[in-house]
Formats: C-alpha cells, structure tokens, sequence
C-alpha cells in the first residue's frame, strides 16, 4: 500500500504517433508480448498514478519526477505512457540533456530528467559501468571492461 511496484516493459516501437500499448497485465502476458514492440504495463502504471492524484473524492494535480542513472528508459517510460514521442530517446547515454515536463492527462505531469550518477569516490571504472559516460567516449576502455570481467563468474565469459 505504500510503496506499490508495477512490472513496465517501454515501447520501442519506431514510429512518432500512437505507439502500442499491450492490455495484458505484465504478470500474464505471454512471451511473445513481452518480447514483442509493444508497452505492457501501462494500465497498472497509469491507475497507482490516477490513485495518487485523488485527494478524498477531490481530483487534484500532480508532477512526477522519473529520475534514474543514465541510459535505463526514463524518456521510453514517458513516451509509453503518453504514446507518442514526447521526449527524445537514443542507444547512447546524455540525449535528456535538461529537464523536460510532458502533460499526460488533466491531472498527470510526468517530469523528464536527465541521468543521475551520484558521485562515490569510485576509481574511474565506475561513471562508464553506472551510464554516466558513452563507450565511444572512454581513454581507457581496460579499467571498466575489467571491473565487468572481475564482477562476472568465469563460466559466464568464456575464460577457464
């Protein structure tokens, strides 16, 4: 009741305009749904958000921050809600670049924000492995491909 979770897959459909919401709960949806272009979970997601915006019998407004490290579907959760391409998306991280307000309904105001990466006084491995920072950008690729490879049981890379 007071921290509900909701299972949300994003749309990734291609096209501008009304983009596929599935109606099948996440919980039943069969593989093929949920492997297919199509939202699923939307429903759910959009009834916890009606619920917070009601007040007694009194309907009022609210905003909501979708905030999250780089790179992990913020603007695809947006846009699958609002289905269409309210907000930019990319395979790369830093396409939000400032925060973004997208009207849902009467009452719902989804707030776009770019990637959070909390600094930890991490070696340097750690901004590429949270998203902060693009592949293409790195001087030292080694560090964070060897901090993945010392995360990752032997068996499951191939080595031994």
């Amino acid at each position: 009741a007071e921290f509900p979770t909701v299972a949300f897959k994003a749309c990734t459909q291609q096209q501008s305009r009304n983009l596929k919401q599935s109606r099948l709960p996440a919980a039943t949806a069969p593989e093929e749904v949920l492997s297919g272009g199509a939202c699923v979970g939307a429903d759910c997601l959009l009834r916890v958000l009606a619920n917070y915006s009601r007040s007694g019998e009194v309907k009022t407004t609210i905003t909501v921050g979708v905030v999250g490290y780089p790179n992990v579907g913020k603007s695809s959760l947006i846009n699958s809600l609002k289905r269409s391409r309210a907000c930019g998306v990319g395979a790369a991280p830093g396409v939000t670049r400032c925060l973004q307000a997208v009207q849902l309904d009467r009452h719902i105001q989804l707030l776009d924000c770019p990637g959070v990466v909390m600094a930890t006084g991490a070696p340097s491995a750690a901004a590429p492995l949270r998203g902060a920072l693009a592949p293409q950008r790195l001087r030292d690729p080694l560090s964070p491909a060897a901090a993945i490879l010392r995360r990752c049981p032997p068996d499951q890379v191939g080595v031994g």
